[in-house]
């Protein structure tokens, strides 16, 4: 059999879509990430939006899709993602991310039961993905598909945040020992989870599995 690990994929997301299809999510599967922003394409025309943003997410800037959007012609585009802003301003318009009309990020894990785990440092990308913008895309590579929300949490907190803490350069002690220590930092950056279970309104989060591995 000729790329015996995407078959191997392909099977897995499928179910995973079933799963997350019964959790009222809208989901879609893309075989790499030209075929995944084709989709966020034809989605953001679909809903005709006039207002985009967008979370933390390393897999939305990996598909390019950052640099497409970020001075797309004719809506409201606030990039939370500048790094020349000065902190207030970052932190204001994280605040006026919540309210449009589409909201594009990524997950820390998928269960295989069609529930959506994630844990931030502010917060404002799970509140995103929770309430606000009237529309979610959520980008997520097969590597973030796991069995429960126990093997779920074990990821994010033994791999996913030490990881980030790492490529953000934050002084904390799992950068140093590469596992969670519960620390009380000041740079910590696990402090909210979220499990999303249902979507609702329903397809009101869109969900891209994307059969590559992107992303922490």
């Amino acid at each position: 059999m000729e790329k015996p690990i995407e078959n191997f994929w392909s099977l897995r997301l499928a179910d995973v879509k079933d799963a997350l299809e019964a959790n009222n999510f809208e989901v879609h599967i893309a075989e790499n990430v030209d075929a995944a922003k084709k989709i966020v394409r034809e989605v953001f025309q679909r809903i005709g939006a006039k207002s985009i943003s967008w979370g933390g997410s390393m897999t939305y800037a990996q598909t390019g899709l950052y640099r497409e959007f970020k001075d797309y012609p004719g809506i409201e585009v606030i990039d939370t993602y500048d790094k020349e802003l000065p902190p207030e301003e970052k932190f204001e318009r994280r605040r006026r991310a919540l309210l449009v009309d589409l909201f594009i990020t990524g997950t820390n894990a998928i269960t295989e039961t069609g529930k959506l785990v994630n844990l931030d440092m502010q917060g404002n990308r799970v509140a995103g993905i929770t309430f606000g913008p009237r529309n979610v895309i959520i980008l997520a590579g097969r590597n973030k598909v796991v069995p429960d929300i126990e093997d779920a949490m074990m990821r994010v907190k033994n791999y996913v945040a030490p990881a980030n803490a790492m490529r953000l350069n934050m002084k904390t002690p799992c950068v140093k020992t590469s596992i969670c220590e519960e620390c009380r930092s000041p740079d910590r950056i696990c402090n909210t989870w979220t499990i999303t279970e249902k979507s609702l309104p329903k397809a009101r989060i869109k969900i891209v599995l994307i059969n590559e591995n992107l992303g922490l």
